[in-house]
């Protein structure tokens, strides 16, 4: 079983592979559901983003990091992400907690973040999250008002949107086993988009088992969280 720094070693040589020097590509390791010290790990071996989904669990997780002798430092640097759905009565320990909030998806949280942020003397960074498919289980602004959507928040004084976060509906082949293949037209529409909107620097897209496919249609930043930490380190 390889260890999480040879994990993000591997990683780190497809990502440059797969993205022919035309553009970095950042690893995002999505921390959600994963132990302090595999957090811990994953950061001693280089990793300067991580992801959370869920305010209850990244707090504690946080505030232990960033007391441990051994990474409290690099943890200070480490970009913090929040990837889940976000209520807007959790906004403002999200703007508390987090750098960047990839799951800005309706003008009302918008608001909440903006208010939250202003009151702390932040400008606070956030992605669109965009929703490329049908899928009732799926959260995001369509596709096809995205452009508007964007147009509104930026007139909001302490919000910053710098990118666009998108995540593929998980497809099956003719036998019933994923196919990452079938991710590509979703990707493309989220690229179409990122183009579209010229100033944005983010196109997050890709996960363990999509990652490749997303950088080949344009991901600048993928959310890979298995593939960093196998199964040993994430807490039942």
């Amino acid at each position: 079983m390889k260890s999480i720094s040879e994990n993000i070693s591997g990683l780190k040589s497809r990502l440059e592979g797969l993205s022919f020097g035309k553009r970095s590509v950042q690893l995002l390791a999505v921390s959600k559901f994963v132990s302090v010290e595999g957090v811990k790990q994953a950061i001693l071996a280089g990793i300067d983003s991580i992801a959370e989904s869920r305010i209850q669990e990244a707090i504690p997780k946080f505030e232990e990091l960033a007391s441990l002798e051994d990474v409290k430092t690099e943890f200070a640097r480490v970009k913090k992400h929040f990837i889940g759905h976000l209520q807007t009565n959790k906004a403002k320990k999200a703007v508390e907690f987090f750098d960047i909030i990839q799951s800005l998806d309706s003008l009302r949280l918008a608001e909440a973040i903006n208010r939250h942020a202003q009151a702390l003397g932040k400008t606070q960074e956030c992605f669109i999250e965009v929703k490329v498919s049908k899928e009732a289980s799926k959260t995001g602004v369509e596709i096809e008002n995205a452009i508007a959507f964007y147009n509104e928040v930026k007139q909001l004084k302490n919000i910053e949107i710098t990118g666009i976060m998108t995540m593929a509906p998980l497809t099956e082949d003719a036998s019933g086993q994923y196919y990452p293949e079938g991710a590509r037209p979703y990707f493309k529409q989220a690229y179409a988009l990122f183009n579209e909107i010229k100033c944005l620097r983010h196109l997050s897209m890709g996960m363990s088992g999509d990652y490749e496919i997303a950088v080949e249609e344009g991901s600048t930043m993928v959310r890979v969280g298995s593939l960093i930490f196998g199964e040993r380190y994430y807490d039942n």
